[in-house]
């Protein structure tokens, strides 16, 4: 059994941030129940259909991977009686999620104000990109724009370099990973006050507070960082260093790792008393990482990362992706699985990093077809009639 089993979520996400939160619950057990549009379905369905390279039977990428372990319904959330269903559904419901503009779920009348009413439970929580308050909160926004306005692509790439977007689309996942949070929140407060709440979502927040330390260094110094590449403004050395057949990081955070260091690198000219201490080393940076970048250089990777390990010096090969996803760490905690199409086929994906000691099963549904379940969730959940349906879909409802 999963952690959330008997937990139900209503998916109204679209694009990234959402759908990856919604993936999250259903990774954990929640029943996720993906309400599309009739016809159409969420626009992610269209995204990368047709690239040979990059799409499994008509679902590209982005469909494939954030739509696993959930199911389909299509139903016109504009129509009255599609509103209405809908509002059945919360009914039987614990969790409503979206990630529509600003002002949209009230526009719909899906919004929390609406919806406690019939479910005093439920819980409710929208991902914008700047939050349901504030000044900015009608703007649009994607990944690159709370990535900008977070600051984060301020302080990313090299020094003389343009500010650089993160290559892992960083705004929008780190606001699906706040909603998680969020909800998961909820659900405990629920047990205490029995009541439903609204989680509010801003992946401008989200960027914000990834910041962390280095929002309060500047708070205290009041000196604004540049970008440092992958070297840190405390250690050295701390940063990506060439060998024969590719990159290593070295990340030396202690005199007795600087120690280890010198002795697996031989190198009598970096083996100094100013050497010995973090401030001796941050004057001398430029020469260290030089030295070592030399020394480096004459052999493979395999060979200093084995060297460099054997001493327990934190380091790493700076893998390509294929690299990091045949790592045998990876695969040892399952973290490559296989997926299935529901038309036939398989393809791989991430797995989910939250291990759980008992309520842990790691196991993957297909993503589903556009309403796939359409009848198992009105028929079995709502009661409704064969006839029911057909009238509904005549009508253009579902």
């Amino acid at each position: 059994m999963k952690a959330l089993h008997g937990i139900r979520v209503l998916d109204l996400t679209h694009m990234l941030s959402g759908p990856y939160a919604g993936m999250m619950l259903a990774d954990l057990g929640a029943e996720t129940i993906k309400v599309e549009p009739p016809i159409t379905g969420e626009g992610t369905r269209r995204l990368l259909e047709k690239d040979p390279k990059n799409s499994l039977n008509g679902f590209g990428a982005y469909f494939m991977t954030l739509n696993r372990n959930k199911k389909s319904i299509t139903l016109n959330l504009k129509s009255e009686q599609g509103l209405h269903i809908f509002y059945e559904l919360v009914k039987v419901s614990d969790i409503v999620l979206n990630n529509f503009s600003a002002g949209v779920p009230e526009r719909l009348k899906i919004d929390y104000a609406h919806l406690s009413q019939i479910n005093p439970r439920i819980i409710t929580c929208s991902i914008t990109g700047f939050g349901e308050t504030g000044p900015d909160r009608h703007l649009p926004a994607f990944d690159i724009v709370a990535q900008a306005m977070g600051g984060g692509m301020s302080i990313t790439g090299q020094p003389d370099g343009p500010p650089t977007r993160s290559g892992i689309p960083i705004g929008d996942l780190g606001g699906g990973l706040m909603a998680v949070i969020g909800v998961l929140a909820a659900l405990q407060a629920r047990h205490v006050t029995g009541r439903g709440q609204h989680v509010d979502i801003s992946m401008l927040d989200a960027q914000i507070s990834l910041l962390n330390y280095m929002a309060t260094m500047y708070f205290l110094s009041g000196e604004i960082p540049d970008k440092l590449g992958n070297a840190h403004f405390v250690h050295v050395p701390y940063d990506t260093f060439r060998c024969s057949d590719g990159y290593i990081i070295v990340a030396v955070i202690t005199d007795n790792f600087w120690n280890a260091l010198v002795e697996v690198v031989d190198a009598p000219d970096l083996d100094t008393e100013e050497n010995k201490e973090q401030l001796g080393r941050w004057r001398n940076r430029v020469l260290i990482n030089q030295r070592l970048n030399e020394i480096f250089s004459t052999n493979t990777r395999k060979y200093w990362l084995e060297r460099l390990r054997s001493k327990r010096i934190p380091c790493a090969p700076v893998n390509n992706l294929a690299q990091a996803l045949s790592e045998p760490q990876v695969t040892a905690r399952n973290m490559v699985i296989e997926v299935e199409h529901p038309l036939g086929g398989s393809t791989k994906m991430p797995g989910n990093p939250i291990k759980l000691s008992d309520t842990y099963e790691d196991c993957y549904t297909p993503p589903p077809l556009l309403g796939q379940h359409n009848k198992e969730i009105y028929q079995i959940l709502l009661g409704k009639s064969d006839e029911e349906l057909e009238f509904l879909r005549e009508k253009g409802v579902i």
